[in-house]
């Protein structure tokens, strides 16, 4: 598959390291040299240098036999322009990092998919979406919904209050049991576990489960005791956290504070009445206090600073605050911010990185979630009549080293797999992978 990227910043720098893996023939546009250079020694890719808007430039990349090109530069316009390029070149599909909302309004969005770019990214839509899954579940680091629930995959963070700790999987994930554990991430490494591997305290625990089952999952892994999130402290109030803000459920209360007295009459006006706009900075221990963080259940941290947002979550959990997201955009500090028990992560390049990462499949994909804790893919397959993975059971499959099937959705009912499962052509296949090239797993469905 040939993919030609513009921008070598920050999501066009996660998407090289995603699409490397699967050793695609890559293809990244810049017209800064140095960043090219710094790409270009990281990841197996060819760079070129020159203007990503510039139809010579394009040319000279393949634009015009390229499978999937995608613009990720921080200007919109450009990446617009260069994906219009792209199609008339007959490029067979675009993607466009935008940064406006309105972008993805219906008219607009249509009008735009006329002129040639086919579809386009918001990422901070995306990261406000992850942000308010993360505070529905308390107890839970990372939700992921399959058919708007029929299955359901939690991550969950293991404590001494969990009850299936060290004993083999073999004994607790059985073919009647309600639910299977697809992943453990253990400090550093992640392990797709077999029936002799254990839960071991402080593992991040990644169980697939159907909807009626979540409450069974939180007993067993001791999280009855988290209180669910009705006040929020949101800590920044840029554009990410408007977006959080006005999507928030309507049950939830919450207080944001902003050092910047001008954006704080803009949010006056942009938020709604379930806000509360505070001038202040939200590490500010007695301001905190003032403001009730003792009866708060969620901190959010969204500033632009990935040391301050990190410093304001572990200050919240000091003040008894349970749950914590941060927005960590520097990828260094993602594993670091996670060693220090943070709770949930934003990162938009990797958010927006994993919505563009779905369209390089040929496959019926629904859904592709990269998971940087893990460093995993989930993904939704539907097999088609006839595919690999619809003539024998699973067991007899031989599937790849690091791949688990975690469970389907057939005609809207969620079901976990097991070694006898025989699955339909239709179905919504769960498959969840570690170390594994994507592309292989479209030849058994397909």
């Amino acid at each position: 598959m040939k993919i030609i990227i513009t921008g070598a910043y920050a999501i066009g720098t996660y998407l090289a390291r995603l699409l490397s893996r699967n050793r695609e023939e890559l293809t990244i546009v810049d017209d800064d040299e140095e960043r090219l250079a710094k790409i270009g020694s990281d990841y197996d890719l060819l760079t070129l240098h020159g203007s990503p808007s510039s139809v010579k430039t394009l040319k000279e990349a393949g634009a015009a036999d390229a499978d999937l090109f995608i613009a990720v530069t921080p200007n919109e316009n450009e990446n617009i322009n260069s994906c219009i390029i792209a199609h008339a070149l007959h490029a067979k599909k675009t993607v466009a990092q935008v940064n406006d909302a309105e972008y993805l309004e219906c008219n607009v969005h249509k009008m735009y998919q006329e002129l040639g770019v086919d579809e386009l990214i918001y990422p901070e839509t995306l990261a406000a979406r992850d942000i308010n899954n993360g505070l529905k579940m308390s107890w839970v680091r990372q939700r992921w919904d399959v058919h708007d629930g029929a299955l359901v995959m939690l991550g969950i963070k293991l404590r001494e209050s969990c009850e299936i700790l060290n004993q083999p999987l073999r004994d607790l994930c059985g073919p009647d049991d309600p639910y299977h554990v697809v992943a453990i991430k253990r400090g550093d490494e992640t392990i797709i576990p077999g029936g002799n591997d254990v839960l071991e305290c402080f593992d991040l625990a990644y169980f697939m489960t159907t909807r009626q089952y979540i409450p069974y999952i939180r007993k067993i892994v001791g999280k009855e005791n988290y209180v669910e999130v009705k006040n929020v402290m949101v800590m920044g109030g840029g554009v990410t956290a408007v977006k959080a803000l006005q999507t928030m459920p309507k049950y939830m209360n919450a207080k944001v504070f902003e050092i910047d007295p001008v954006r704080c009459e803009e949010l006056n006006q942009l938020l709604n009445d379930n806000t509360l706009v505070i001038h202040g900075d939200a590490r500010d221990i007695s301001l905190l206090t003032d403001e009730g963080i003792k009866n708060t259940q969620a901190f959010v941290a969204l500033s632009g600073n990935a040391e301050a947002n990190i410093l304001a979550c572990l200050t919240a959990k000091r003040m008894g605050v349970r749950k914590t997201v941060a927005m960590v955009e520097n990828i260094d500090y993602v594993n670091m911010a996670e060693s220090l028990d943070i709770g949930t992560i934003i990162n938009k390049k990797a958010i927006a990185a994993s919505s563009i990462y779905q369209l390089m499949l040929d496959a019926d994909v629904m859904n592709v979630t990269f998971l940087m804790s893990a460093n995993a893919d989930v993904a939704e397959f539907i097999p088609k009549e006839g595919s690999k993975v619809t003539l024998r059971p699973v067991k007899d499959l031989g599937l790849p080293q690091g791949m688990t099937i975690g469970g389907l959705v057939r005609d809207n009912v969620g079901m976990l797999v097991s070694g006898n499962t025989q699955i339909q052509a239709g179905d919504s296949v769960v498959v969840f992978c570690h170390n594994v090239n994507m592309k292989k797993l479209e030849k058994l469905f397909n």
